[in-house]
């Protein structure tokens, strides 16, 4: 074996990196673990002990040198399938930014394109700004964009001779801007939201961001979060050391409250609660600091525990709220009043709201939070708490990001630091300037979407607009706020065209059911190995498949890919198709050593003669996993990238870590065996005429690919609303209900029949509704139209939090707009991969029969599969809805029929090359022979595996694996009885044809 000293070099260093990788996930679950125990099924003590653990510095908890968020950040990132939360796809309204950019211009022509080019918009995969450029045309062929748009703002890059052109690549450049900035916007938005490993993409040019929140529970709180419009403020502030004695009073008066509130909980009889205690308080007990107060707790003769205790009933205010003082005690000068842990805030503001507690502030105070955590907190938990002070008679800022014209960010000369430099317009400086004049001394808050940025010490008066923002910026960070700060508060709202919410119960079961299916499919394939090669070949590739797993695991970690529950779908068919390049070795060393090769030869040319085969048949199937990967979206393309990943993983096992195994056997005994008493002679000496079939199988093939397109003719498809749109929610009631009655009960909640069915276990169904579905806004709406309707068989005790919280398992939301995108992208998605297939089969075997051959296989099995969900669907206990999932499946089908053709196609072009002599008709016979034990075992063992998954991996993905058991049957079938055939028909005409011409020629 050549260059084996550098694999074995390469295998260790890979092992270590992927062990170190895999290493914060058995941290993070070791510390999972023990809060689970800890809490005994109570959620909100579990979810209190892993804040408390994620808030330690690294001198209390600490691996590796990571605390626990940082450990989380590394683990072994699970999607929303597994883990619950939700996604969204945002659309950015370029109609918004279009009309903006106009100054919102009235001008008849205009208004009557942008109202076309909706429309069109409807049915057109085109971007808008190309469709309103259309639509003006058609409006008016003579009218000029540069009339509407030679605004003061755009004046430097549009004049009157502009062509429409011109002025239409100026509107793009600026809604491309526009939507980066939105993208800048929500990204801070989500990474302030408080959940780990959040995500978010842009997807395609037409202004949609994809955003993914593990862990969510409150989505109406993130759809107001990411709607928002972004909102660019500079306020006054108010001084820590004017509002510290108000602080104190409010203080006091909760404790008071409080205390009251207690005592009205003991007391069976009613009693008065006196609110206005305590109201005249000696001055000097005002200014008295927190630590003047701890001080005085801490004489007490108690001990730690009963010390802080007492504190918190002291001090209810201050035991959330830290207040800003220095080392001996003094209240500091700044606009930050204190600090907050940030799973205190909501407590805070829910203290400070109370109109008992607002009442004492002044009625001129606005209270805001900084925008991330404060800085002298190594774990990164204590969040600031700004003193805003409202000047104006609206309540408004005096300032707003709309004048700030320029920005960008720099480092600073002195301390290295990044910082950000801004330039605002003329009466942006005119006003910026009467601020700093008014506030030296003093602190200005630059805000955004009601969040401080940063509020900077103000020196003295800054002429001229242009002034330089610090906040402890790292360099993205910097690099973001300028981008955030040229963008101001943006013209364009996003609005909700998907969203997918699953519930974190529905997320256990489904890791349950994934690593359950998981488990026994490997458990099955593995000894199916030593069953079928013998125990000692079977081990071989055994520990192989093992090490293949250990690889795949350790690269998802350390790339930070996502885990859905179709990716553990992804991970279970790399196991049965991973088997595979083993089964093409074994094989071939099988047939070495039939010729009477000794044992070292047989290896060492078994080997060699299966790499072409594995290569073929691996790349074929890595193509159709890389197109699922650059075209799915969310769950699909985390089945795209196990499977993908698995393939590269599995090859790397396959063709080195058994060559070395084998070696070192070898060396030291020299003997081994690829057969077993049982398997010894299976498909030995077998000669089928597979070719002679081949009218037979062209009848059978036709006959099912006619019932197939008259069943999808008639019958149609069971279109999931990822392709119709809609909105679908799946529902856990505490025992059976009929599906009618639920369905006549939402009827006249929604005024519309929807479709009710059984959704896996018979408690649990699934609710589809058309019900507006064309307002974006009408979330919250059906949701509560929702839990009204079921009201009837809830029961009265269940609140709509609770009913949203713990009833409702899931619910997915696909606008239209969205919905005709999904089905070009599928249609493109499957021809691409047709082509993408055909020009690899072409260029390898440099034949286009072959090509054809493959091709025509392809769609064969493809309209077959479609064929059977069409005649099937609502005859089975199971969903045979079509949805990304499905057209994932189809792609896999695909992929994996091709692997079985390459290989058949891999041996005809061996035999061609050694029996030149030989009958084309021979030679494509004895190919099928001598591979039909790798094609039958692999489709087997795939088939095992599949089966498995399909009874054990729960109902979210049954019938995406029922597709793929399908396809396994289907592909087997048309790589022995159609491809073949249609290569050996289309050949032999092509070389009649030759001869024919020949003769005439002659």
């Amino acid at each position: 074996m050549q260059n084996k000293g550098a694999i074995i070099f390469l295998t260790i260093a890979v092992a270590i990196v992927i062990t170190y990788h895999l290493s914060f996930t058995v941290a993070t679950y070791i510390v999972k673990k023990d809060a689970s125990e800890y809490a005994q099924g109570d959620l909100v003590k579990e979810s209190n002990f892993l804040d408390s653990i994620a808030s330690l510095k690294k001198d209390e908890w600490s691996y590796l040198g990571n605390t626990y968020r940082e450990c989380q950040e590394k683990e072994i990132n699970l999607g929303l399938d597994l883990k619950g939360g939700m996604n969204v796809i945002l659309e950015i309204s370029v109609i918004d930014i279009i009309q903006s950019l106009s100054n919102y211009s009235t001008d008849t022509t205009y208004v009557q394109a942008l109202n076309l080019a909706r429309e069109y918009q409807k049915d057109s995969q085109e971007d808008f700004v190309t469709l309103f450029g259309n639509a003006f045309e058609e409006v008016d062929a003579n009218a000029r964009l540069a009339a509407i748009f030679n605004t003061m703002e755009l004046r430097s890059r549009i004049d009157f001779n502009s062509t429409n052109q011109d002025v239409l690549r100026v509107i793009r450049d600026e809604t491309e801007t526009a939507i980066k900035n939105a993208y800048n916007i929500l990204e801070s938005r989500i990474n302030r939201f408080g959940v780990s490993q959040p995500s978010i993409q842009r997807l395609g040019t037409q202004g949609r961001i994809m955003i993914e929140l593990p862990g969510v529970k409150d989505p109406q709180r993130v759809r107001k979060l990411l709607k928002g419009t972004a909102n660019l403020e500079f306020w006054e502030t108010y001084d820590n050391i004017e509002i510290a004695p108000f602080l104190m009073d409010a203080n006091n008066r909760l404790k008071d409250i409080l205390s009251a509130q207690e005592q009205l909980e003991q007391s069976t009889a009613e009693v008065e609660v006196v609110e206005n205690e305590r109201l005249a308080e000696d001055d000097t007990s005002k200014t008295e600091s927190l630590l003047d107060i701890m001080a005085a707790d801490s004489s007490a003769d108690v001990d730690q525990a009963q010390s802080l205790d007492q504190f918190k009933d002291e001090n209810p205010l201050f035991a959330v709220l830290y207040p800003n003082t220095s080392q001996d005690g003094q209240f500091q000068h700044s606009s930050v009043l204190g600090y907050a842990h940030y799973r205190d805030t909501a407590k805070v503001n829910a203290y400070l709201r109370m109109e008992q507690i607002s009442s004492l502030f002044p009625r001129d105070l606005k209270l805001m939070w900084h925008w991330k955590a404060y800085k002298y907190d190594e774990a990164q938990s204590l969040i600031e708490l700004h003193a805003i002070k409202i000047t104006t008679r609206d309540g408004r800022a005096p300032l707003n990001g709309d004048v700030v014209t320029s920005s960008r960010e720099e480092f600073s000369q002195t301390s290295g630091e990044a910082k950000v430099n801004m330039n605002m317009n003329a009466e942006g400086a005119k006003v910026w300037a009467r601020l700093t004049r008014e506030n030296a001394g003093n602190f200005i808050a630059i805000v955004l979407d009601g969040y401080v940025i940063s509020a900077p010490g103000v020196s003295g008066e800054i002429k001229g607009g242009s002034s330089e923002i610090t906040g402890d910026f790292t360099i993205a960070e910097a690099q973001d706020f300028a981008n955030i700060l040229k963008s101001g508060k943006l013209p364009a709202p996003a609005k909700i065209i998907q969203e997918t919410i699953v519930g974190p119960s529905l997320g256990q079961d489904a890791i349950d059911a994934g690593l359950n299916s998981f488990m026994i499919a490997f458990i099955i394939v593995l000894l199916y190995m030593v069953f079928y090669y013998s125990h000692r070949a079977g081990f071989v590739a055994d520990l192989a498949l093992i090490v293949n797993m250990f690889f795949l695991m350790g690269v998802l970690a350390s790339l930070g890919a996502v885990l859905t529950l179709p990716g553990i779908a992804g991970i279970i068919l790399t196991i049965g198709m991973s088997v595979d390049a083993n089964v093409l070795i074994f094989e071939r060393i099988k047939e070495e050593l039939a010729s009477g090769k000794g044992i070292k030869l047989a290896i060492k040319e078994g080997y060699k003669n299966a790499y072409s085969a594995i290569i073929d048949a691996n790349v074929t199937t890595l193509l159709t996993g890389s197109i699922l990967y650059f075209f799915g979206t969310g769950p699909i393309k985390g089945f795209a990238t196990t499977l993908v990943l698995g393939i590269i993983t599995s090859l790397f096992s396959a063709i080195f870590i058994t060559r070395l195994i084998f070696e070192k056997y070898l060396d030291e005994d020299g003997k081994f065996s690829f057969t077993t008493i049982i398997t010894k002679d299976a498909f030995k000496n077998v000669n089928i005429n597979f070719l002679s079939y081949r009218k037979i199988s062209y009848i059978a093939s036709s006959a099912l690919v006619l019932i197939a397109i008259f069943s999808l003719s008639t019958r149609g498809l069971n279109s999931s609303v990822d392709f119709t749109g809609g909105r679908t929610f799946v529902v856990q009631f505490p025992e059976e209900h009929s599906s009618t009655d639920v369905a006549n009960l939402l009827k006249d909640a929604f005024g519309e029949t929807p479709e009710v069915k059984v959704f896996g276990d018979i408690t649990q169904l699934k609710i589809t509704t058309q019900f507006m579905i064309d307002d974006p806004e009408a979330d919250n709406i059906v949701e509560d139209k929702l839990y009204e309707g079921l009201k009837p068989i809830l029961g009265a005790d269940v609140s709509e939090e609770e009913f949203l919280a713990d009833y409702r398992q899931s619910s997915l939301t696909v606008g239209p707009t969205i919905a005709d995108d999904i089905k070009v992208r599928a249609v493109w998605v499957i021809l691409l991969s047709l082509v993408v297939m055909f020009v690899y089969i072409v260029i390898r075997f440099r034949n286009w029969q072959f090509g054809m051959g493959a091709v025509l296989a392809l769609m064969h099995d493809s309209l077959i599969v479609l064929g059977i969900f069409s005649l099937l669907h609502g005859m089975l206990p199971f969903s045979l809805e079509i949805d990304q999932a499905f057209i994932a499946a189809i792609l896999t089908v695909m992929g994996y029929s091709v692997n079985d053709t390459v290989v058949v196609y891999d041996r005809i072009r061996e035999y061609v090359g050694l029996y030149r002599k030989r009958e084309r008709s021979e030679i494509m016979n004895v190919a099928l022979n001598s591979t039909l034990s790798r094609t039958l075992s692999t489709s087997l063992s795939t088939f095992i595996v599949l089966l498995t998954v399909f009874i054990f991996g729960g109902e979210v993905i049954r019938g995406f694996t029922f597709a793929l058991m399908i396809g396994v049957i289907v592909g087997t079938y048309s790589s022995l009885f159609v491809a073949t055939p249609i290569v050996y028909d289309t050949v032999r005409k092509a070389e009649t044809t030759r001869v024919l011409k020949a003769k005439k020629r002659g």
